[in-house]
C-alpha cells in the first residue's frame, strides 16, 4: 500500500523552520503605502507560493472524509462507512494537487538541502492521498462492482502520471541527490543513511537521471500500463464471478460438509435447490479431490483454469502481450538487459540469473518425484479397472486415494479438526507466545467494510501497550477477487516524535458451510490463514522509524509468512484448537502421527505447480523485446523445461493475477522459493533449540528479521539472526527432496547500473 507519512501541519511545520524568510515586526509602523499601477505587491516566491498552496489544501482535504486523519477509537480507525465510489474522483483530485504542492514546497526550499528538510518533508508528502488510496484499494479488491470499476479504469493512469510527476521533478531530485552525495558527513546515523540511499535509488529506478524526452515516454508507457492492469484484473474478477451448477445426481462423492458449502455458494446466487462450484480454488479445490464424476471434474478444472482464456470479452491474452512489450519497452529506456533485470535490481537475489539457477536446482527433484506420484496414482486406476490415463484433473483425486491407501489418511479425516474460529484462535494463540501479543475481538465497536469483517484490537500482554487493530475477511463472496492477501492500512512510524500504530488486515476467500454450521477449512487452508497472518505479524511488529522504510525486497516479505505456517502442525497448536466439531475431542496421536507421516506427500505436485509457474513467469521477463504471443509462449517454455502434462501451472498467465495486475510481482514469483529457504532454513533453528516456542530463537526472529522492517540490510539481518547465510539443504529437505550442497549467496557487488550517473 502507499506510504502513510507525516501530517501536513508538521511538514509546514518542517518547512517553515528551514525558512530564511525574515519576520515582520510588530512594534514598527511604517506609513500606508499608496498603491498605484506600477506598485503592485511583488509576487510571492515559489517557495511562500507552494506553501500558501500546501495550507489551502489541507484545509479543502481536511474536510473530505475519504482524505482527511482518520479518528475515533484506537488513535483513529479507517472510516469504511463513508466508501462511496462515486466521491473517490473529487478527492482523488484534491490530494494530487495537495500532494504536488507539498513536493514543491520542498524542491522551491532557498536553504540548502539537508536530511531534515528534504528527507523529512518528502516522507511527510502525500498523507492525505495515500488514505484515499488505501480505501480505495479494499474497494478494487474487496467491493469490486461496475462502478468501482469505473472508477479505477478513469484514475488509474491519472494516479500514475502523478506519481510519475514527483519521480521526474528535477528540482527534486536534486536535492534528495545532494543529500545522497553528502551523506558520508552530515551526521547521519545508520536507519537514516540508509533511508537516504534507498530513496536516492528508488528516483533513480523510476527515471530521475532520464532527459525530458525520455521521461515523457516513460511516463506514457506508465500510464499505459496502469490501465492494462486494471483491465487484466477486471476481466479475470468477472470470469471468477462464473459458476457451475449440479444436480443432486453431480454430488457422488462429496462429503456432506463440502455438499451444504455448495448449496450455501447456489442459495446465494437465487439457484435455491441446487449446488454451485464458483470458479475459485476455494471452491474448485474440494471438488476435484473428491468428486467421483470425472466428466464434472474436468468441466470444472478447464473451466478453472481457462479463465481469463476463452477468447470473448474477458479473454486477457492480448492485454498481457502488451503489457510484456511496454514493459521491455520501459526497461530498455531505463538502461536494463529486460523488464527482470530492472525489477531485480533491489532485491536480495538481484538479477534473474541467481533467481533461475535456484529454481531449476529444484525443478528436476520435483519431476522426478511428479513422475513417482503418477505412477503411484496410475497404479490405483489400473486396480479400480477405470480404464484412463491420468490426466490434470485426475491428479488430486487420485493423489487421495493414494494418501489413503499409503497412510491411511484422507482429508475427510482431517477436515472435522480444523475448524475456521478455532484456527484464528491458534494463530493469535501463537503469536502470544512468540511475541507476547495479546488479541481482544472489538467486532461491532469500529466501522467495518462488509459485514463479514472482524476486528482484534492488538495489545503487549505484558505492558499493556496498544499495539494495533488486526482486520479479518474470511469469506469468499462475489465482487471479491480470489486467494489470499494481507493489507497494511497504516504502517508503524516514530519519526515525528508519537508512534503511529498498525492497523493491517487478513483475506481469505473461505467457502461458507450451512447456515448456523461451523466453517470448516482444509489443512491447506489452515496453513494459508497461518501464512497471510505471518504477514500481519510482520506489520505489526514493526519498529521502523521512517515510512520509507517500512517495505522489504520483493524476495524477503514472504519469508516472515511462510514460516508461520510451520507452527499449524505443532503438537501444542493441534493439542489446543484442533478439536473434531461434533465430539469436541482432541484429534488422537494416532492421527497426528499419520498427519506427520504424510507431511510430504504430494510434494512433487505442490512444487511443480508453483515452479512451473515461476519459470515461466522469468522467462517471459527476461525477453528484451517483450513481443509474445502470450498462449504459444506458455506452451513452448513448459515443452522446454520438460513439465510433466499432468500438472499445470498454478497460474496460467490468462489468470495470472500476481504479474499482471501491477509490477509488484512480476519477475518475482521466485520470491516464493527465494524465501522458502530461509523460511526452512529457520525452522531448523526452532529444532535445534529443542522446542518449536522457543523464546530465545523467537526473541532473536522478532529482533532482526520481523521488527527492522527495511532499516537493515535484510541478508546481513538473517545472518545475524542464523550466523550464516541460508542452506538450501533445509529447503530439499522440508518437502523431501534428495538434499544437496547449495548455498544460496545472498548479495554481490557487481550490481547492475543504470543509464547515468
Amino acid at each position: 500500500m502507499p506510504r502513510q507519512p507525516l501530517a501536513p501541519v508538521a511538514l509546514l511545520a518542517a518547512l517553515a523552520a528551514c525558512s530564511s524568510a525574515p519576520k515582520p515586526d510588530p512594534m514598527h509602523h511604517d506609513p500606508d503605502p499608496v498603491v498605484t499601477a506600477d506598485a503592485a505587491a511583488p509576487a510571492p516566491s515559489p517557495y511562500d507560493a507552494a506553501r500558501a498552496e500546501v495550507t489551502r489544501l489541507t484545509a479543502e482535504a481536511d474536510r473530505d472524509p475519504l482524505l482527511a486523519a482518520w479518528t475515533g477509537a484506537y488513535g483513529g480507525v479507517p472510516p469504511w462507512d463513508q466508501l462511496d465510489a462515486g466521491k473517490f474522483g473529487a478527492a482523488f483530485t484534491t490530494g494530487i494537487a495537495l500532494r504536488a504542492a507539498e513536493i514543491d514546497a520542498i524542491a522551491e526550499d532557498p536553504t540548502p538541502p539537508t536530511f531534515a528538510n528534504t528527507l523529512v518533508p518528502y516522507e511527510a508528502a502525500g498523507r492525505h492521498l495515500d488514505r484515499a488510496e488505501t480505501l480505495f484499494s479494499v474497494m478494487t479488491s474487496s467491493l469490486n462492482a461496475p462502478e468501482v470499476q469505473a472508477v479505477d479504469r478513469e484514475w488509474s493512469p491519472k494516479l500514475a502520471a502523478a506519481a510519475d510527476a514527483i519521480s521526474f521533478n528535477s528540482k527534486l531530485f536534486a536535492r534528495i541527490a545532494a543529500v545522497y552525495d553528502g551523506r558520508a558527513d552530515a551526521g547521519l546515523d545508520a536507519e537514516q543513511r540508509r533511508l537516504v540511499e534507498l530513496t536516492y535509488d528508488a528516483f533513480v529506478r523510476a527515471g530521475a537521471r532520464l532527459d525530458a524526452a525520455q521521461k515523457d515516454q516513460l511516463g506514457q508507457l506508465n500510464q499505459e500500463l496502469a490501465v492494462l492492469f486494471t483491465d487484466f484484473g477486471n476481466k479475470v474478477l468477472a470470469d471468477e464471478n462464473t459458476w457451475i451448477v449440479l444436480d443432486k445426481g453431480d454430488l457422488a462423492g462429496l462429503p456432506e460438509t463440502l455438499r451444504a458449502s455448495y448449496a450455501a455458494a447456489a442459495a446465494e446466487r437465487g439457484l435455491a435447490g441446487k449446488w454451485a462450484v464458483v470458479n475459485t480454488r476455494s471452491s474448485v479445490d474440494p471438488f476435484l479431490t473428491t468428486s467421483s464424476r470425472r466428466d464434472l471434474r474436468e468441466r470444472v478444472w478447464k473451466a478453472f483454469k481457462n479463465r481469463g482464456d476463452n477468447g470473448d470479452a474477458n479473454d486477457t491474452n492480448q492485454t498481457i502481450a502488451r503489457i510484456v512489450e511496454l514493459r521491455a519497452q520501459r526497461a530498455k529506456l531505463l538502461g536494463y538487459a529486460s523488464h527482470a533485470h530492472w525489477r531485480m535490481s533491489n532485491t536480495m537475489a538481484l538479477d534473474p540469473a541467481k533467481a533461475q539457477a535456484l529454481m531449476m536446482e529444484v525443478w528436476p527433484a520435483a519431476v522426478a518425484r511428479v513422475e513417482e506420484e503418477v505412477a503411484d496414482m496410475q497404479k490405483v486406476a489400473n486396480k479400480e479397472k477405470a480404464k484412463i490415463t491420468i490426466e490434470p484433473w485426475d491428479y488430486l483425486y487420485y493423489a487421495e486415494k493414494v494418501r489413503k491407501a499409503r497412510y491411511d489418511l484422507d482429508q475427510d479425516q482431517l477436515k472435522p479438526y480444523f475448524q475456521l474460529d478455532n484456527m484464528i484462535a491458534g494463530a493469535f494463540w501463537m503469536a502470544e507466545q512468540l511475541y507476547g501479543l495479546g488479541f481482544t475481538e472489538i467486532t461491532g465497536t469500529v466501522p467495518v467494510f462488509h459485514p463479514d469483517v472482524r476486528v482484534w484490537k492488538v495489545e503487549d500482554k505484558a505492558t499493556g501497550a496498544f499495539v494495533g487493530l488486526f482486520y479479518g475477511d474470511y469469506f469468499a463472496r462475489a465482487g471479491k477477487r480470489s486467494g489470499a492477501w494481507a493489507s497494511t492500512y497504516q504502517g508503524h512510524e516514530t519519526y515525528t516524535g508519537t508512534v503511529q500504530t498498525v492497523i493491517t488486515s487478513n483475506n481469505n476467500n473461505f467457502v461458507r458451510g450451512a447456515a448456523g454450521a461451523p466453517v470448516l477449512i482444509s489443512l491447506d487452508d489452515a496453513q494459508t490463514l497461518f501464512h497471510e497472518f505471518g504477514h500481519a505479524l510482520h506489520g505489526l511488529l514493526s519498529e521502523v522509524t521512517y515510512p520509507g522504510l517500512r517495505s522489504t525486497p520483493r524476495d524477503f516479505v514472504e519469508y516472515p509468512s511462510q514460516v508461520h505456517e510451520m507452527w499449524v502442525l505443532t503438537r501444542p497448536i493441534l493439542d489446543r484448537f484442533c478439536k473434531h466439531v461434533d465430539t469436541g475431542k482432541t484429534m488422537p496421536q494416532k492421527l497426528i502421527d499419520k498427519v506427520e507421516k504424510a507431511k510430504k506427500f504430494n510434494e512433487g505436485y505442490a512444487t511443480v505447480e508453483y515452479l512451473s509457474a515461476a519459470i515461466v513467469d522469468m522467462a517471459l521477463h527476461t525477453l528484451p523485446d517483450g513481443k509474445i504471443d502470450p498462449d504459444a509462449f506458455e506452451r513452448e517454455t513448459m515443452e522446454k523445461i520438460g513439465a510433466p502434462p499432468q500438472v499445470a501451472m498454478r497460474h496460467r498467465l490468462p489468470q495470472f493475477n500476481h504479474l499482471f495486475t501491477s509490477d509488484a510481482y512480476s519477475a518475482g514469483y521466485y520470491s516464493y522459493l527465494w524465501s522458502e529457504v530461509m523460511d526452512a532454513d529457520t525452522r531448523q533453528a526452532f529444532e535445534e533449540a529443542g522446542d518449536v516456542f522457543d523464546k530465545a530463537t523467537a526473541a532473536k526472529l522478532r529482533k532482526y528479521i520481523l521488527a527492522p522492517g527495511n532499516s537493515t540490510d535484510r541478508a546481513e539481518a538473517y545472518r545475524q539472526f542464523r550466523g550464516r547465510d541460508p542452506d538450501v539443504d533445509a529447503l530439499l529437505a522440508k518437502r523431501g527432496f534428495p538434499v544437496k550442497t547449495i548455498r544460496v549467496e545472498q548479495r554481490r557487488t557487481d550490481k547492475p547500473k543504470p543509464k547515468g550517473k
